[in-house]
C-alpha cells in the first residue's frame, strides 16, 4: 500500500472505505436460521434432497425453492471500466461490487459479481451461457464496443432470462424518459422532431435505437462518431451497427448536423460542442451532454447563449442527471418477478415512460428537501425523478411487469396488482431514501460545521469528505500545528482550512466574558471560565456554535458522552419547551427502528416520557415513518405487575389529553410491541403495525439495549443522536468511523435529526 503516500485524501478515503473491517462491499449470508442441527439437517442432507427431486421433476420449482428468482450476476471483462478504459478484469471487481450494492440498494434484487478474465468474445459467451441454472437474469457491464453487441446479442439468442447490457440500454432508458418530458415542456411532437446524436459506441447506439422506438423518425436523427456524420454511402470507419442508423442527408460534420436540430444528445468527449453549434440549433433547444466525466458543453455555457434550452447531464451537480440508477434495478425487479425470458423493446419503453411520468407528479416531501426548494417539480430543472425518490420501486417495476406480460415475456403473470404494489413497498427501508436526500439537501444549502477533536484522524477524515465532498465547509478546533500536520499527512493544503486554536483565538475575550455572565451565580469564577475556554475543546466550541461561527457542531470521540454533554451545557441550554434526550435509529432491510431516550435522562417522569414520545415521533416522520410509539416495559398491560409501571402508563393517559396524532400504546414487553403474532393476545392494542418508537422506561434499559443491538444486530445502527437542545449539537460515540461522523455531521446539517 505504498501507494497511498502519494493520494489525495478523497482517493485515501476511498481505499480506506473498502479496506476496514470486511474487505469488499458484498458478503454472503443465510436467509434462514442456522443456528439447530435440525437448522442445518433442512438446509443440506438429508433435507435439501427433497427440493432437488422436486426440481429435477419441474425446474420451474428452482424459483420457489431456491434464490434463483432473485439472483443477477453483474458481468464484465473489464474493456471498459467506467471512464477508465481496458484495465482488466480484477481492476474492475470494486465497479461490479458496487453494481451489486446497487441492485440489493434500490431494489432488493441479490446480485453477484462475475469478472470473467477473457476478451475472446467466443469464450466470454460460453462462460456465461453455460451458468444460466444459477441465475435469474443477467446483467452485462463495462464491456468495450463492437464485442458488446456480439456478445448481448448472442446471450439473449441463446439464454432463456434476460440479459441486459446496462451501458446501453440503461443509459437508452433514462434518456428516453427525459427526453419524452422534455419534448413535452417545449410542446414538440416526436413526428416532428429533428435528433442529432454524438457519439456511435455501445450507449450512443442503444439510445439511437430507443429515440426511434418511443417515436422519433428514423429519417430525422442523425448519428456522428469522431470522424462526422454517419451517412449512407459512407465506407470509412463504418460497422454493422452504426450502419443500421446511417441517415440520407448532406451534412458531414456535427456542426452541419446540428443546424436547426431540436435536439441533441451527447455520448462522446468533453468540448465536443461549440458555442456556435448550440446557437445555430432551433428554439427552446433539448441539449443532453452526456460524455463522462465532463460534458460536451457545460449547462451554464448553454444558459448563458441559449436561456430557453432543457439540459441534462451524466452528473450529480447539474439538475436533471441521466443516472443509471433510475432504471436497471426496477427493470430487472419487474422482469425477475414475473419471470421475463427477455428483457424486450416493449420493457425498456415501458420503463422510460413510467420514469417520465413520475417527474409530472407531485414531488414527495422527501425529495422535495433535497433539491433545497429548488426543480422539485416537474420543469426545465426537473424532467427526470431524483434516484432516491422512493415512488420508483413502486412504479417501474409494475411498468416493466405489464409490458412483459403484454409482450408474452412473462411466464408468471401477477394478476394482483395492488398486492403486488404492496410487496414492493415493503422491500425497502424508506429511511435509506431520507438519508440520501439529506446528503442532497446538505449539497444544495451547505453549513459550517464545528469539528471539536480534528487533531484525531478520524475526525479530520470526516471533515475532509465533508468539505469535499460540498456539504459546507469544516470549522477545526485543535491545537494548530497538530491538526496542520494532520491534514498534510492526509494530503490536504492546511491553508484552506478554518482552524481554531482555543490558547490563542482572538474570540477568547468575548467568549470569556459570554461564559461568566453565564456562569457566575453558578459558582464559576472569572479564572474558571478562562481556563474552561482555554483547555476545554467542548467549552469553546460550543461558545463558537452559541456566536454564531457554525451551524452546527460534532464531539464525542475522544470523552464518554455524559462528559461531553456537560461541558456543551455549561453554554447551551434546551431548545426552549424541549426536553433533550438521546435517539438510536435502528435501520435494517424494510423497517427501521427509533429508540429513545439511550443517552440523557436516567428515570424520566410521565411527562417526560410523552414529551420522548411526541419529539422522536417528529423524527421518524421525517425519516419517511409513520410513527407508532410502544411504552416498553417488562410486563404487558400490568403482566406480571411492578412498581415501576405506573410511569409508563401515565405517559399513555398524557398523550391521551394532548391529542397527539401517531399511534401510542403501552406499557408493553418488546416481543409484543414489535411481533404481529403475539400482538393477537392482546386485541385491544392501539398498534395497526410493529412499533417502530419504542419509548424506554430508564436510561439503564435504553442504553444497555441500543448498544446490544449495535454489537448483536445485522442492519446499522445510527447515533447516538442528541436531541432537543437550542443549538445543533451531536455527541457521537468514541467508536464511530469517519463515515458515522460524516453521516451525524450530514444530518446535523440537514436538520433530520436535532
Amino acid at each position: 500500500m505504498a501507494m497511498q503516500n502519494d493520494l489525495r485524501s478523497s482517493e485515501r478515503e476511498a481505499l480506506l472505505f473498502h479496506s476496514e473491517g470486511r474487505p469488499g462491499k458484498i458478503e454472503i449470508i443465510a436467509s434462514k436460521p442456522m443456528a439447530t442441527q435440525r437448522d442445518l439437517s433442512l438446509a443440506y442432507s438429508p433435507g435439501v434432497a427433497v427440493p432437488v427431486r422436486a426440481i429435477a421433476e419441474d425446474p420451474a420449482l428452482a424459483y420457489e425453492y431456491t434464490i434463483k428468482g432473485n439472483l443477477v450476476a453483474v458481468i464484465t471483462n473489464g474493456t471498459a471500466i467506467l471512464g477508465l478504459g481496458n484495465l482488466g478484469a480484477l481492476a474492475s471487481k470494486p465497479v461490479m461490487e458496487g453494481k451489486a450494492v446497487l441492485f440489493k440498494r434500490f431494489a432488493d434484487v441479490d446480485a453477484i459479481d462475475l469478472e470473467l478474465d477473457t476478451e475472446d468474445p467466443d469464450a466470454f459467451i460460453n462462460s456465461v451461457a453455460l451458468m444460466e441454472p444459477s441465475f435469474g437474469g443477467i446483467n452485462l457491464e463495462d464491456i468495450k464496443a463492437p464485442e458488446c453487441f456480439i456478445i448481448e446479442q448472442a446471450l439473449r439468442e441463446r439464454m432463456n432470462i434476460p440479459v441486459f447490457h446496462d451501458d446501453q440500454h440503461g443509459t437508452a432508458v433514462i434518456m428516453a424518459a427525459g427526453l419524452i418530458n422534455a419534448l413535452h415542456l417545449t410542446g414538440r411532437a416526436m413526428k416532428d422532431v429533428k435528433m442529432v446524436v454524438n457519439g456511435a459506441g455501445a450507449a450512443a447506439i442503444a439510445c439511437t435505437a430507443l429515440a426511434k422506438s418511443i417515436g422519433i423518425p428514423g429519417d430525422q436523427v442523425i448519428l456522428c462518431d469522431s470522424k462526422g456524420v454517419i451517412y449512407r454511402g459512407r465506407t470509412d470507419g463504418i460497422n454493422q451497427w452504426k450502419s443500421a442508423h446511417a441517415a440520407e442527408t448532406d451534412a458531414r460534420t456535427l456542426a452541419d448536423a446540428m443546424r436547426g436540430a431540436d435536439v441533441f444528445l451527447g455520448l462522446s468527449v468533453e468540448g465536443a460542442v461549440s458555442a456556435e453549434m448550440v446557437e445555430s440549433m432551433a428554439p427552446r433547444p433539448i441539449i443532453f451532454a452526456l460524455a463522462n466525466p465532463n460534458p460536451e458543453i457545460l449547462p451554464e455555457t448553454v444558459k448563458a447563449i441559449r436561456p430557453d434550452a432543457i439540459i441534462a447531464t451524466g452528473r450529480s451537480d447539474y439538475a436533471n442527471q441521466i443516472n443509471n440508477v433510475l432504471g436497471f434495478p426496477y427493470i430487472f425487479r419487474g422482469a425477475l418477478d414475473v419471470r421475463a425470458t427477455t428483457v424486450n423493446e416493449e420493457m425498456k419503453v415501458a420503463a422510460a415512460h413510467a420514469i417520465a411520468e413520475l417527474a409530472r407528479q407531485r414531488v414527495p416531501e422527501e425529495v422535495a428537501a433535497a433539491y433545497g426548494g429548488k426543480g422539485s417539480t416537474f420543469g426545465p430543472d426537473y424532467i427526470i425523478p431524483a434516484p432516491f425518490d422512493p415512488r420508483l420501486i413502486e412504479t417501474v417495476p409494475i411498468a416493466v411487469a405489464r409490458a412483459a406480460m403484454a409482450s408474452g415475456v412473462a411466464r408468471r403473470p401477477i394478476t394482483d396488482e395492488t398486492a403486488y404494489r404492496s410487496q414492493l413497498r415493503a422491500r425497502l427501508n424508506p429511511t435509506t431514501a431520507v438519508l440520501a436526500s439529506a446528503y442532497e439537501e446538505a449539497r444544495s444549502h451547505p453549513k459550517r460545521l464545528i469539528f471539536t477533536e480534528a487533531e484525531e484522524e478520524t475526525v479530520l477524515r470526516a471533515a475532509i469528505a465533508f468539505r469535499e465532498e460540498g456539504y459546507g465547509v469544516p470549522v477545526l478546533i485543535g491545537h494548530a500545528d497538530r491538526v496542520r500536520e494532520g491534514l498534510d499527512r492526509l494530503g490536504c493544503d492546511a491553508a484552506e482550512f478554518e482552524i481554531h486554536n482555543a490558547r490563542v483565538s482572538p474570540l477568547i475575550p468575548e467568549m470569556v466574558a459570554r461564559l461568566y455572565t453565564r456562569l457566575q451565580r453558578k459558582g464559576f469564577l472569572h479564572r474558571d471560565c478562562l481556563r474552561l475556554v482555554n483547555q476545554d475543546r467542548n467549552v469553546f466550541g460550543a461558545l463558537l456554535l452559541d456566536m454564531g461561527h457554525g451551524d452546527a457542531m460534532i464531539t464525542g470521540t475522544t470523552r464518554h458522552f455524559r462528559q461531553s454533554l456537560d461541558q456543551v451545557r455549561l453554554v447551551l441550554d434546551p431548545a426552549e419547551g424541549h426536553l433533550p434526550f438521546g435517539v438510536h435509529v435502528l435501520v435494517g432491510r424494510s423497517s427501521t427502528v427509533f429508540v429513545a431516550d439511550t443517552t440523557v435522562n436516567e428515570r424520566p417522569t410521565a411527562s417526560e416520557l410523552a414529551d420522548i414520545a411526541q419529539q422522536t415521533a417528529t423524527i421518524a416522520r421525517r425519516m419517511g415513518h409513520a410513527p407508532r410509539v410502544a411504552f416498553l416495559s417488562y410486563s404487558n398491560f400490568g403482566n406480571p405487575p411492578g412498581e415501576w409501571l405506573e410511569t409508563s402508563r401515565e405517559a399513555v393517559i398524557l398523550l391521551d389529553g394532548r391529542g397527539v396524532d401517531f399511534e401510542f400504546e403501552g406499557e408493553m414487553s418488546p416481543d409484543v410491541a414489535l411481533n404481529s403474532t403475539l400482538k393477537r393476545h392482546y386485541p385491544f392494542s392501539r398498534l395497526t403495525g410493529p412499533a417502530n418508537v419504542l419509548i424506554m422506561p430508564g436510561l439503564q434499559s435504553a442504553n444497555i439495549s441500543a448498544k446490544l443491538l449495535k454489537e448483536l444486530g445485522s442492519g446499522a445502527v445510527l447515533g447516538p443522536f442528541l436531541v432537543g437542545m437550542e443549538k445543533p449539537v451531536q455527541i457521537a460515540a468514541m467508536t464511530s468511523t469517519a463515515s458515522d461522523l460524516l453521516t451525524m455531521a450530514v444530518l446535523a446539517g440537514a436538520g433530520v435529526v436535532c
